[in-house]
């Protein structure tokens, strides 16, 4: 699954942000709950240290059951928790809630604990409210001896209500923050791929051939350098094909003038030559055709020059495509003829017409039946077909050739491509097809199989704006 920078950047931030949060939010509600409840549990700590402390300095020598009611009211007059005055046997003497005396406490560990002269802490629930109770118990001491046990015990319930609505709020400003940095982490990734897109969508053009697109510069950093080194290198591509332009239109010009002196000189001498040396007509037969395949090839460099210029304009004129086709049809049939590969042209009776540059679609077509003549083997098919579709017309062209590797088929429309590079040609003649049909606003394709064939696929539509 593919996911945006923008997606990975907020999730990178959002991940480490809950990570964050949730261990502080542990780390906060331990330290509440231990603050809460280790604050009661000092408090019934120092009022049993209070309450032993006042026993052994004022009733060290009176006898704990008789003293029992007057230490009870004594103790529980300064404390909000129950108070109990339990016997070092465990049996309760008095109790600030009314419990009845006489009931054993012994099963309380915190009792037993401070029976054997330590403070004991319980932390449990009432087995009547079944509310949370914590009880602190601590020995009286009297003359080195324990000889009782005053117990404080408190209900948690409010504390513990206190401690989970400050849990909540830490829940909740956790939430806050969580969201805040949502939010913030939004605003900046989107500074980051604004920046990034921008980047891609000038990439994007130049990849499709436009070097006049550039990049916006939004921030002076790392991306706004690339941004900056992207612009210059498509200033220097711009640069660089027009001295290619340039050159290539300057030699094709010079060419041409040699070219036409050489093609005038073969004609006059063959004319002028007749019963003079075969040999010498076989040598002129071979300059007059490669003076018309340089010439071909010069025009090429000519409107390949013109394409990427700009310079190219369509003259166009109201087209009947099945007058084209025949025609093109007429002028090729004699050379499939002699590679003995059947032609056919196939056009629908209800054509539609359309406006197009008569010339330019023609050298599209030659060009494209060209190539399906040249890597069509004898017996082979080549079938030209034109149909009606919705908004123009779709014109086919069939063969059973060679075909084209997979690997090759998405480079035939670029530039000096050539699928064999032995193969006679500039390499610029399904570049410049592509070109003239696009400036027609149609489309090209192309679909091919090894050993089986290929075809190429033309819309033209009917009404150019």
């Amino acid at each position: 699954m593919n996911l945006s920078i923008q997606r990975r950047l907020v999730g990178s931030y959002l991940l480490v942000t809950c990570i964050t949060v949730l261990i502080l939010e542990i780390f906060l509600m331990v330290v509440v709950n231990y603050y809460y409840q280790h604050n009661v549990e000092r408090i019934l700590m120092n009022q049993g240290e209070l309450s032993a402390s006042f026993f052994q300095q004022y009733f060290a020598d009176e006898d704990l059951a008789e003293q029992s009611e007057r230490l009870l009211r004594g103790f529980a007059q300064n404390s909000g928790a129950q108070v109990q005055i339990i016997s070092t046997s465990g049996e309760l003497l008095q109790d600030s809630t009314g419990l009845p005396s006489s009931i054993s406490m012994v099963s309380s560990q915190d009792v037993r604990d401070a029976s054997q002269g330590i403070v004991g802490h319980w932390k449990g629930r009432d087995p009547v409210t079944e509310e949370p109770i914590l009880a602190v118990s601590y020995p009286l001491v009297a003359q080195d001896n324990t000889v009782g046990i005053v117990r404080f015990a408190t209900s948690l319930t409010e504390t513990n209500r206190t401690v989970n609505q400050i849990m909540i709020l830490l829940m909740v400003i956790g939430i806050i923050v969580i969201a805040m940095v949502a939010l913030l982490s939004l605003f900046l990734s989107r500074t980051i791929t604004k920046s990034v897109k921008d980047l891609k969508r000038a990439a994007d053009r130049m990849t499709e051939g436009d070097f006049t697109a550039r990049a916006h510069i939004r921030y002076r950093d790392e991306l706004g350098s690339l941004a900056k080194t992207l612009n210059m290198m498509a200033s220097k591509v711009v640069q660089n094909e027009k001295l290619k332009n340039d050159f290539i239109s300057s030699v094709s010009h010079e060419l041409r003038t040699p070219l036409t002196s050489i093609k005038g000189w073969v004609i006059t001498l063959k004319s002028n030559g007749r019963g003079s040396n075969p040999l010498l007509h076989e040598g002129l037969d071979i300059i007059e055709s490669e003076s018309d395949r340089l010439t071909e090839m010069v025009d090429e460099l000519l409107d390949f020059a013109k394409l990427d210029n700009g310079r190219l304009t369509l003259h166009r004129i109201p087209v009947q495509v099945s007058e084209l086709l025949h025609q093109i049809g007429k002028q090729l049939a004699p050379r499939a003829e002699r590679q003995k590969i059947a032609f056919e042209i196939e056009v629908h009776e209800r054509l539609p017409g359309i406006t197009a540059d008569l010339n330019r679609l023609k050298q599209v077509m030659i060009n494209l039946i060209d190539n399906a003549l040249k890597f069509t083997e004898p017996y082979g098919r080549i079938r030209v077909e034109a149909e009606p579709a919705p908004g123009g017309i779709l014109i086919r062209v069939q063969d059973t050739g060679a075909g084209i590797g997979e690997e090759e088929l998405s480079n035939v429309f670029n530039k000096f491509y050539k699928v064999d590079q032995h193969a006679s040609g500039s390499g610029l003649g399904l570049s410049i097809s592509e070109q003239i049909v696009k400036l027609h606003h149609g489309e090209i394709t192309m679909t091919s199989q090894l050993g089986e064939g290929t075809t190429v696929q033309i819309f033209l539509p009917s009404e150019v704006s």
